[in-house]
């Protein structure tokens, strides 16, 4: 005998009377003893009610227990993906870069001093030039570069003394390339003194309109530079993780374990550093714990995220010892290879899903570090309880990355290597401890690679690829239905927000397929 059929007005009545929804709550999905370790690809979230703009997404969230942030993006310190640059833009754009310490104490102090004494529009590394330099090196410059005004002080150094400013105007019809700049440069250029506000340099470029005020002390020598084109393009930055106290961008940094690490520490602090990740391939050592110790009790206004780790018991020894964040991750990196080499680690997914509910239930926010490739990526990880992702792989090959690009088969392509890798362990053995310290590896005679050199295809400004990922977010929330990542979170803890498990099959559809070629452009 066939049941009636329902009235369609009742099909939500009756939706809330079924005792099983439509996919796995969050708990069924990570059920490790039913399908072992999961990936990011390995599922999927149900959409829900698209009931919102997707602008009405708001994405903030905590970095460590005392700092937030209006994004969740945290760049990876590593030497080809966070110097200043990469942590000025970084901070600006509402999320926070952590500076690498393959690098001398004073060198990495020095970087997060120019973060902090970052003012929007102020221009504090500028390009110089020397009075001897020709017209010919300016054009060739400005080819490279991609502007035209070059300051020139005495020495070719900056800082130094200011004796003038040439542009593209004052060399663009000179034949002569031979000819020094100082017989064609602009020996009065317009200046004002170190102090003043954005918006009196902007009053000043109106009234004079030049495309360069230079900025001096009372001697005479050049500070920073203010430039037209830059004010334009970054007036406003509203989602700016800056200190509540200071109005100073956040800047984060990373040390190592060693003795010498506090040494190190102890320089950062003094330039105005924010927060410290202690950096290393598997956080549950006595290493860490006494350096974590030592920090808490040394600066106890410090805000530390430790690890990695990807086990509760892991997290459970940082936690009793005071961090105030966490770092989820071990072997996953796109350049990684130490699940490979050591056979330890864990798949990324099931690491962040176990270390975050065990964390968060002490209100220890968690870090998902390595295997993002993409927004649903992100927006995974996040569901499963991270508070934000670190990416590495993803932001190298971006204009503020460190490094420079080079071409080979017609694509320009910049270097990105694992702090495992020979390449990176071989470059601080020299000097001291940022790699091999964080692989427990700087007393070894034979270095062991837990992670691979290689290059990244140019990804363009972190400005447009930021602001790309922020906008995806928003887009992701929208299709599962929530407006806010404490949203989110809520939801898959009631069981409210649905997962799918995907089979290899279903993988290989929810991908690009039956196409003799495509172009795949991520953002304009």
């Amino acid at each position: 005998m066939v049941a009636a059929k329902r009235d369609y007005t009742t099909a939500l009545g009756y939706l809330e009377e079924l005792k099983n929804r439509d996919g796995l709550s969050v708990e069924e999905l990570m059920d490790s003893k039913i399908r072992g370790g999961l990936t990011y690809n390995d599922f999927l979230i149900l959409p829900g009610y698209v009931g919102f703009p997707s602008s009405n997404v708001h994405l903030k969230t905590k970095l460590t227990k005392k700092i937030s942030l209006q994004t969740p993006f945290v760049s990876s310190p590593m030497d080809t993906v966070t110097e200043s640059e990469m942590a000025i833009y970084m901070a600006l754009l509402g999320g926070i870069g952590t500076i690498h310490h393959n690098c001398s104490p004073e060198e990495q102090a020095a970087m997060v001093k120019k973060v902090k004494t970052y003012e929007n529009g102020f221009i504090n590394s500028p390009v110089v030039v020397t009075p001897q330099t020709t017209i010919g090196e300016v054009k060739k410059m400005k080819e490279q570069l991609g502007f035209s005004g070059f300051p020139v002080t005495e020495d070719g150094k900056f800082p130094g003394k200011l004796l003038g400013l040439v542009t593209s105007r004052d060399v663009q019809f000179i034949e002569d390339e031979s000819l020094p700049v100082s017989q064609v440069m602009t020996k009065e250029p317009v200046t004002a003194k170190q102090g003043l506000t954005l918006l009196q340099g902007n009053e000043i470029l109106k009234k004079t309109k030049k495309g360069k005020l230079l900025i001096v002390d009372d001697e005479m020598n050049l500070v920073s530079m203010i430039s037209r084109t830059d004010l334009m393009k970054n007036q406003n930055f509203p989602l700016a993780s800056k200190s509540a106290t200071t109005k100073q961008l956040l800047c984060g940094a990373a040390i190592g374990t060693l003795p010498a690490d506090r040494k190190r520490l102890s320089l950062l602090v003094e330039a105005g550093l924010d927060v410290v990740t202690i950096d290393s391939s598997q956080g549950n050592s006595m290493f860490q714990v006494d350096m974590l110790k030592w920090i808490k009790k040394t600066y106890p206004d410090l805000e530390v995220i430790a690890g990695n780790v990807v086990t509760r018991e892991q997290a459970a020894n940082l936690i009793a010892n005071g961090c105030d964040g966490l770092r989820i991750g071990m072997g996953s990196g796109s350049i990684c290879i130490t699940q490979e080499v050591m056979a330890c680690g864990r798949p990324q997914a099931t690491a962040v899903y176990n270390v975050c509910k065990f964390a968060n239930e002490f209100g220890v926010p968690c870090m998902a570090d390595g295997g993002v490739q993409n927004i649903g990526h992100i927006i995974k990880a996040l569901s499963l309880g991270a508070s934000t992702v670190m990416m590495g792989g993803m932001l190298a090959g971006t204009t503020e990355s460190p490094g420079d690009y080079f071409y080979r088969d017609g694509k320009r392509l910049k270097v990105y290597r694992g702090m495992g890798s020979i390449d990176a362990m071989q470059q601080t053995g020299k000097d001291g401890n940022a790699s091999t310290s964080r692989y427990f590896s700087e007393s070894d005679k034979v270095l062991v690679a837990q992670g691979v050199s290689g290059s990244v295809v140019d990804k363009g400004s972190v400005q447009k690829f930021i602001p790309y990922l922020y906008n995806g977010l928003q887009h992701s929330c929208q299709d599962i239905g929530v407006q806010s990542l404490d949203a989110l979170k809520e939801n898959v803890n009631d069981g409210k927000i649905r997962f799918e498990f995907r089979t290899a099959s279903a993988q290989l559809e929810g991908g690009i397929n039956n196409l003799h070629s495509y172009e795949k452009r991520l953002h304009n």
